[in-house]
């Protein structure tokens, strides 16, 4: 019976033949480099076919980076997000203060600049109702407060301590309807006294003269008369006359120094012994708070 195939080499015959003509190719090439041409050839059929092969590992490192790159981005803006509202933060709390490092400078030049014995105080509340002015500090007799005591800040004149406790004590604005203060002009050394218009930061300044040299701006400042206030200290600026010659006196109206809404911390001043004897001064140069 005839085989469809004839049978070929033996195996082991061809496997030979397979390594012989290897080497054989092998030296012609490190020798002669005749197969460049081939070699040239084959590279530029195979590879496509290599590029197909590397392509998935390399789409797949390719997108890995891009994952990595893009988790770094996220976090590193979710970083900068954080750290810009923390810094935002602190500007603002930097911001409150170096306001009260202003307000406090303001407090020791007024009291550097009047020379007397002072003590800090916190305003703790304020009454601003029409008519009755008053605000509440954190300062009483056991701190030296007595009751009569002038209150300034680093604008001028706020009030007096109508009021003391222990731990705590209520002072009088000179806005409030019941409080009078004489004053003088800078300008024309016209004396006059200031009383509270018990509305904003309003004062009347009464038994002016209707001839009387007072103009709208005129700088106002406490006299001393009354032994309390110390002398040559701001009350506040002329803001308009009016002058009616069936008046015996000018109307004018003043505004104050001070920014009485707008306070937050006052000086306590000494100018003379306590006479009520209730509270001994214990503040010192240096402002105490």
């Amino acid at each position: 019976m005839k085989t469809l195939f004839r049978d070929g080499p033996p195996l082991g015959f061809r496997l030979t033949a397979l390594l012989l003509a290897s080497l054989l190719l092998m030296t012609l090439d490190h020798r002669y480099e005749r197969l460049e041409p081939v070699r040239s050839v084959l590279s530029v059929v195979v590879y496509p076919l290599r590029y197909l092969v590397h392509l998935p590992a390399t789409l797949a490192d390719w997108s890995s980076e891009s994952l990595v790159t893009r988790r770094s981005l996220t976090d590193e803006n979710h970083r900068l997000r954080r750290q810009n509202l923390l810094l935002k933060t602190r500007s603002q709390r930097y911001a409150a203060l170096e306001a009260e490092n202003l307000r406090l400078r303001e407090l020791l030049e007024s009291s550097v600049e009047l020379g007397d014995r002072v003590l800090a105080a916190d305003v703790v509340a304020m009454e601003l109702g029409s008519p009755t002015r008053e605000m509440l500090l954190n300062k009483g007799s056991r701190h030296g407060v007595y009751r009569g005591q002038p209150i300034i800040d680093g604008h001028g004149v706020v009030g007096q301590v109508v009021h003391v406790n222990p731990i705590s004590s209520t002072a009088l604005l000179i806005t409030d309807s019941s409080h009078a203060l004489p004053v003088q002009v800078v300008r024309s050394g016209v004396r006059a006294v200031a009383t509270g218009t018990g509305a904003g930061d309003a004062l009347d300044l009464a038994y002016v003269a209707p001839n009387a040299d007072v103009k709208p701006g005129d700088l106002i400042v406490t006299s001393g008369m009354d032994g309390r206030f110390p002398a040559g200290y701001p009350v506040g600026a002329v803001g308009e006359v009016a002058l009616d010659p069936n008046e015996p006196f000018a109307r004018i109206r003043a505004q104050t120094s001070a920014k009485l809404g707008q306070i937050r911390e006052v000086l306590l001043v000494w100018t003379t012994e306590p006479k009520d004897g209730r509270g001994t001064p214990r503040a010192e140069r240096v402002v105490q708070r």
